[in-house]
């Protein structure tokens, strides 16, 4: 039961004609009365809401950013006819629009639609249905609430998409498929062509040319059917933010560019995230973009220290062949000189290691200030956070890892630059 304002007002009304007109204990008990008696009678008119039935349909899914629609069909069975608002609540991060007016006849029913405009990831699950029947005087209403159960699964937004066809150009270019003027290199053998002036001699096939009247050379395609496996570390580390955004959704950002990219080269991509334990994995999926999605929608950095033995173990359980192994963690030097440098050498030696780091472009500018004495501390400060990443970069270089350090808006194009980088020169 709530009563509306209206019955404020008529009990206001009913308190100046005791006060104007009959001013005793009697004309108190008789307006009180008639007050009680309104408010009983309107809501015994009032619509009933716990006979009502709900149907949900709409959006299962839907990206970061875009709006969503979810319908909700009300049944009323009863003979009365129920008026009133409705409320369909979700999650503050849902971003529902969830108030609606209802006004459904005996034995009809009517469709309302939440507009939702996810602002994080994950899924985001209805949480009651509540509706509220006036009486015909708008005193008093019946309340009632349902449990209506859907769920929307909000996927990462994949922002870096637009990146994908610049990225996809060279490695047509690449591989030969466009008429360039430097052909793709590689080790896999790809076909015989004549000799044009620029071509590199060293590509010369004497023994097909001694079969011609024409010089003829090899040319040459990038690998395919390599193993790329993505690693997202999901510890403390990645849930720091830079800018608007964690670096872990930076992080998921540019992996599912790279394997775009790298399923579209003929190569076999797989991806899990580890902190402590597997946290989501993708393996050998026909519909690649879909499934690394639906597997990212659901992660959440863990406040906890990655296990990097842990990590290199799970990569090396996972891979006995030489892979390209993509780790997508921090440049922080306690956390990698005492977690990953100590058991790198397991890794760089049975695979290709390329890792790729989440850049705060704040550090930079700080690293630049000089107006005032605060200012000159902080960029101290920040010109030795910058000199440590340096360090630990370096460091890994000389244990033959790649590195990519870059903002969050540059780290998608530069990490699939690198890829085709060491496409291009044979190293995959």
């Amino acid at each position: 039961m709530a009563v509306t304002g209206r019955a404020g007002l008529l009990a206001l009304l009913g308190a100046l004609v005791v006060g104007f007109l009959i001013p005793s204990w009697t004309g108190i008990a008789v307006v009180t009365g008639v007050v009680l008696l309104a408010i009983v009678a309107d809501l015994a008119l009032a619509g009933p809401v716990q006979a009502l039935t709900f149907t949900r349909g709409g959006d299962r899914m839907v990206r970061l950013g875009e709006p969503a629609s979810v319908t909700l069909t009300i049944t009323n069975p009863g003979p009365g006819r129920v008026r009133g608002l409705l409320r369909d609540a979700w999650p503050p991060s849902a971003g529902a629009e969830d108030r609606h007016t209802i006004d459904i006849r005996a034995r009809g029913q009517q469709t309302v639609t939440t507009a939702l405009t996810p602002s994080r990831r994950g899924d985001r699950m209805a949480h009651r249905v509540t509706v509220r029947a006036f009486g015909p005087l708008g005193l008093a209403a019946r309340q009632g609430s349902h449990a209506i159960p859907w769920t929307v699964r909000v996927l990462p937004p994949f922002t870096s998409r637009r990146h994908l066809p610049a990225r996809l150009a060279r490695l047509r270019d690449l591989d030969g498929r466009l008429r360039t003027l430097a052909r793709g290199q590689g080790t896999e053998f790809d076909s015989l062509r004549t000799y044009v002036a620029g071509d590199d001699v060293r590509s010369i096939d004497w023994r097909a040319t001694a079969r011609s009247t024409d010089v003829m050379i090899r040319t040459w395609r990038p690998e395919r059917d390599r193993h790329v496996m993505i690693v997202l570390d999901t510890g403390r580390t990645s849930a720091g933010r830079v800018g608007d955004i964690p670096r872990l959704d930076a992080a998921m950002d540019a992996a599912l560019l790279l394997a775009a990219l790298a399923s579209r080269a003929g190569d076999r991509v797989d991806l899990f995230a580890y902190d402590r334990q597997v946290r989501t994995s993708v393996q050998g999926s026909a519909d690649l973009l879909p499934a690394l999605v639906n597997g990212m929608a659901t992660l959440e950095p863990a406040l906890v220290e990655s296990d990097a033995s842990g990590m290199v173990a799970e990569i090396l359980r996972r891979s006995r062949r030489r892979s390209l192994v993509v780790l997508l963690t921090g440049l922080d030097p306690d956390p990698l000189e005492q977690g990953l440098l100590p058991v790198l050498q397991m890794l760089t030696s049975r695979h290709l290691v390329l890792l790729a780091s989440v850049a705060d472009p704040r550090i930079a500018e700080m690293a630049a200030a000089r107006g005032d004495a605060e200012a000159v501390y902080d960029a101290a400060a920040a010109a030795r956070t910058l000199q440590e990443r340096q360090h630990v970069a370096a460091v890994l270089r000389r244990r033959g890892v790649e590195i990519v350090d870059a903002t969050p808006d540059e780290l998608a194009p530069a990490l699939s630059d690198a890829y085709l980088a060491l496409k291009a020169a044979g190293r995959l």
